[in-house]
């Protein structure tokens, strides 16, 4: 696979518990991101400026709420976006192309993102899609345009 396309034709996908198993591993990452954010932006409000509830000062506690969506969000689209894996999908041997085989585009990244959190709150059932759909395509795969493939561990 060259860096600028992959020929994903005859690419090994990989199944629901691998990719599961990546969301489990990146949502660790992510919560642990999020409460390091939190506290980089909370503590010196509230030394500085005597906040010790949030739910008291509406605009500082949207503006919390943003931080920490874009803090969530953020770690997704970057990784998507900048060699198409996250922590998660490195451990799993997983890589996002685009399904021309390029790097994923951030309206990609952007609209994978929103399918994907539609279809866990449908129950996962986005996800279930690939246990009988034959190119094992979940929704954010097939709205998207992209391609989750499993790597080879032996390429840096």
């Amino acid at each position: 696979m060259s860096e600028d396309r992959a020929d994903l034709s005859n690419a090994a996908v990989p199944g629901l518990f691998r990719r599961l198993a990546a969301i489990l591993y990146d949502s660790v990452l992510v919560l642990a991101l999020m409460a390091a954010a939190f506290t980089l932006v909370y503590l010196p409000l509230a030394l500085a400026l005597g906040l010790e509830d949030l739910r008291q000062y509406p605009l500082y506690k949207h503006a919390m709420t943003a931080w920490m969506l874009f803090v969530g969000v953020g770690f997704h689209l970057w990784f998507w976006t900048h060699g198409g894996q996250t922590l998660g999908m490195r451990a799993w041997r997983m890589r996002l192309f685009s399904a021309d085989g390029g790097p994923v585009s951030l309206k990609q990244a952007l609209i994978r993102y929103a399918v994907a959190t539609v279809s866990l709150a449908a129950a996962g059932l986005g996800f279930l899609w690939i246990l009988w759909q034959p190119d094992k395509l979940a929704w954010q795969d097939m709205a998207s345009n992209t391609r989750l493939v499993l790597v080879d561990p032996n390429r840096s």
